[in-house]
């Protein structure tokens, strides 16, 4: 086939492409500013020649967006998109009804409430990583030098200044203390985000004056979302990672790989961003545990840092996400933690265990290699495309 791919800065934007010209499809990038925009007549018609001039079979998108499924749905090309963002605001359009569309969602929370919806060209598909790329990559003495670490952590902290949830400053004493109060019960809760529920009237009515939030124009969203999973979620993942990482820097030797210094971890090696593709495999190969701390917003999928952390045969231990359970077996092919207190007994347990932690970074690894690779993924996307479209 013919693949006409949206160009935007995705999360693994080349590995997709190795795969599916590997598979013998043929690939052909289409770029424009207005990629994620909900109104542009110049990217609809820019578009649409586009697609007539390559004659393209599908059209493929790394995320979901709504102008893309309006031309596809036009010209009658199926759009296929794969979102790994949550939250991913462009999954409350109305376009998600287009027929053209075939989104595959990573989270199979996000997808089941689509579903029984009534919205039946959503599916689930957990994401996947690039094995073959991966396995290539042998850190050399000098890499080792510079990475190695007991523990490392990869990923925002989100301590940006002026970040979102400093909107709600001229919100009253009430409001502002009841977002802490349930800001601290998610703290002590995982596995479940209960935020976007407990959001009442009158909390929302304070946030809409300080903050006000206008739906989009072909949205279905509603401010609760947005608060729950813009704002709150983020300051909630932010002070859980710098809580955690501070608990974890006290007791062992930990580097964090992010964009901003945090003010009050004296005892952390604070190296600074990493290049995803380039360097970021060789951090998961030197680093004796690699840990992942969801954000919030995300209820049961499994990040794309899961997968690309066994995926180059590093050691994962991660908080609870209920479809890491669908894929891989606890103990066997990674660790969960449940809790500070939790997670500094079993990284003492696993960096004094060397052999038993290369075994399961390893069985982790063969799990990836054996059932979670782009190519497979893809092959199951085409094989559902297909037997739709023949219908």
């Amino acid at each position: 086939m013919k693949i006409a791919i949206i160009d935007w800065e995705s999360f693994g934007k080349q590995d997709i492409a190795d795969a599916l010209i590997g598979m013998g499809h043929t690939i052909t990038y289409f770029s424009h500013p207005d990629y994620d925009s909900r109104e542009s007549a110049s990217f609809c018609q820019t578009l649409n020649d586009f697609l007539k001039q390559e004659n393209a079979d599908i059209v493929y998108s790394s995320n979901y967006f709504p102008l893309v499924s309006t031309v596809c749905n036009t010209v009658n090309i199926p759009y296929v998109s794969w979102v790994y963002d949550c939250p991913h605001l462009s999954l409350f359009s109305a376009t998600i009804l287009n027929k053209c569309n075939f989104v595959f969602i990573f989270d199979s929370d996000i997808f089941r409430k689509l579903y029984a919806a009534g919205i039946d060209t959503v599916y689930y598909l957990p994401l996947a990583a690039n094995v073959s790329r991966l396995c290539k990559m042998t850190p050399t003495a000098d890499i080792h030098r510079k990475l190695d670490a007991d523990i490392s952590f990869v990923g925002s902290l989100y301590n940006e200044k002026h970040n979102l949830f400093e909107r709600f400053e001229g919100i009253g004493d009430y409001t502002r203390g009841y977002l802490e109060g349930i800001i601290d019960a998610q703290l002590k809760v995982s596995g479940y985000n209960f935020i976007e529920e407990v959001l009442l009237p009158d909390i929302v009515s304070d946030l809409q004056n300080t903050c006000p939030y206008t739906p989009n124009i072909d949205g279905v969203e509603t401010p609760e979302y947005i608060y729950a999973k813009y704002f709150i979620d983020r300051k909630i993942t932010s002070i859980e990672r710098h809580n955690i990482l501070k608990a974890l820097s006290d007791n062992f030797s930990t580097k964090l790989y992010t964009h901003n210094r945090p003010d009050d971890m004296d005892k952390i090696e604070f190296v600074g961003p990493v290049d995803a593709y380039t360097t970021q495999p060789y951090v998961f190969k030197c680093s004796k545990i690699n840990l992942n701390i969801t954000l919030k917003s995300i209820q049961n999928g499994i990040p794309l840092r899961v997968f690309d952390i066994m995926g180059a045969g590093g050691f994962l231990m991660t908080n609870f996400q209920a479809d890491m359970l669908d894929l891989f077996v606890p103990e066997e092919d990674f660790v969960f933690y449940d809790g500070i207190d939790d997670l500094i007994e079993k990284c003492s347990f696993y960096l004094r265990h060397e052999e038993l932690r290369m075994q399961i970074a390893q069985n982790g690894y063969n799990k990836i290699k054996a059932h979670h690779t782009y190519e497979m993924r893809f092959k199951d996307i085409f094989d559902i495309m297909f037997r739709q479209v023949d219908r």
